[in-house]
């Protein structure tokens, strides 16, 4: 990992905490209790200044963070030493419970809000990718759309279930199910044909697996552009160069960006035309019979034009991209369930956090830190709303038992209370413990040299 990824790592993590804890920072505030402290990460104060009441620090272990409120001892072992008086009006846990809840929530939702915003203000600035009908441009012979019946031409009128589907859908779908065999149902001539698919198992670069369909859709004619070419690729070595829109590649006629990444994807080696225009002229190259380690030529595609849109359109992407990766989660999560899917190819800690945060940063500048910022926040807010406890979600379930205990006149004790918390913060080490050896065993896994390299979804 270079200096970029560090940097880009620090400050996704970072920013995801600070957000998280800043919400239930500012509904406390607005409340008036008391916030003894603000700290960025767990354990021994290494810096920190102290604005009014509250200590703002940054602490030793950075893998999360807190505020401690005034009355509040959940988290009083976080602390170092005792804390002064704290007048009865300032307590958080004098509150009634709806004041609890709404500063036990504030954090989840600030990241939720944080997973809306990013997307809905990139598509106010840049516009959104263009939705085509869910028609079949190409299909790649043998390939898993080949084997299910699929032909150009074909418009898919239902997929795994869903009537009408979007190409994000079925994309998706085929991503996330890539060992099951899917329905689907096309129109052919006017004609409804029934058929059933199975992806095609493939790597990802940072490891894991997913599915494709080996199919374009048709999207008529669209200029494909050069937008980097790595260092010492193949590629750089044919003289591609960023800019470069390809006109051709072999002997066929570039129609779109996934016609091409078919192409060099069914020449996984020897020389290969690539024909371009550049300035005004066209320039014909030649590659090296040699590929990258992932069986690519080594540049990125630039992204497709996007249309533009209003405040409306952008909100209503936002909500559904979100509400997609959230499915999506969902899907493999029930696999992992099932036993589908091994947890340990469904969770990641912070070291794969780490890896692919460095290759978006690296890949795809700012446009891609603030996919994976949007990408884990979204991810960090659901995950403090379950009903464990230590976590924001675990609060708020106590909150609603007790409500109910009291409703026949019983209540909690501090044992059984500091019991639950104990239970819960044994669960989230033997969690993080996990997590960070499922890390190392798949970077050591890679360093070894896995049997199945493992292929750049972007990179050609």
């Amino acid at each position: 990992m270079n200096l970029t990824g560090i940097f880009a790592f620090i400050f996704i993590l970072g920013a995801a905490v600070v957000l998280h804890e800043f919400g239930h920072f500012i509904v406390a505030k607005l409340l008036r209790i008391r916030v003894e402290t603000f700290s960025v990460g767990f354990g021994k104060r290494i810096w920190g200044r102290r604005w009014g009441q509250t200590d703002y620090r940054l602490s030793l272990i950075p893998l999360g963070g807190y505020v401690k409120l005034g009355g509040d001892e959940s988290n009083a072992g976080l602390e170092e030493g005792g804390g002064e008086e704290i007048p009865a009006k300032e307590r958080f846990d004098l509150r009634p419970r709806w004041q609890k809840f709404l500063v036990g929530v504030a954090g989840p939702v600030m990241n939720i809000l944080t997973a809306l915003a990013i997307p809905f203000a990139a598509a106010l600035i840049q516009g959104i990718p263009a939705s085509p009908s869910p028609v079949v441009g190409f299909v790649e012979p043998n390939g898993a759309a080949a084997v299910a019946g699929l032909r150009p031409g074909d418009r898919i009128v239902s997929f795994n279930g869903r009537e009408n589907p979007s190409w994000r859908y079925i994309n998706g779908e085929a991503g996330v199910n890539y060992s099951a065999e899917m329905p689907l149902v096309v129109d052919r001539d006017g004609q409804r044909v029934e058929l059933r698919v199975k992806p095609t198992v493939r790597e990802q670069m940072i490891g894991g697996k997913y599915g494709e369909l080996d199919l374009q859709p048709d999207l008529g004619v669209e200029a494909v552009t050069v937008d980097r070419v790595l260092e010492g690729s193949p590629a750089a070595e044919s003289g591609l160069q960023a800019g470069d829109q390809i006109v051709m590649i072999g002997e066929e006629t570039a129609r779109s960006t996934e016609q091409v990444k078919q192409y060099i994807r069914k020449h996984p080696e020897g020389r290969l035309r690539i024909v371009v225009n550049r300035g005004g002229g066209r320039v014909e190259l030649q590659t090296p019979e040699r590929r990258s380690e992932n069986k690519t030529l080594g540049f990125y595609f630039a992204a497709p034009p996007l249309e533009p849109v209003g405040v409306v359109a952008a909100a209503g992407h936002a909500v559904e991209l979100n509400l997609e990766v959230l499915r999506l989660t969902g899907v493999a999560l029930g696999q992992v369930f099932s036993g589908q899917r091994g947890i340990g190819e469904t969770l990641s800690g912070p070291i794969e956090i780490a890896q692919v945060s460095s290759e978006a940063a690296n890949n795809f500048g700012w446009e891609g830190v603030f996919n994976i910022l949007s990408f884990l926040s979204l991810n960090l807010g659901i995950f403090n709303l379950l009903p464990i406890p230590v976590l924001d979600g675990g609060m708020i379930f106590m909150l609603m038992v007790e409500g109910l205990l009291a409703l026949v006149g019983v209540k909690l004790s501090m044992t059984v209370r500091e019991r639950i918390q104990q239970v819960g913060f044994v669960f989230l080490l033997l969690l993080m413990g996990f997590v960070i050896i499922n890390d190392v065993t798949k970077v050591a896994s890679r360093w070894r040299g896995a049997t199945n390299p493992p292929a750049a979804t972007e990179t050609k």
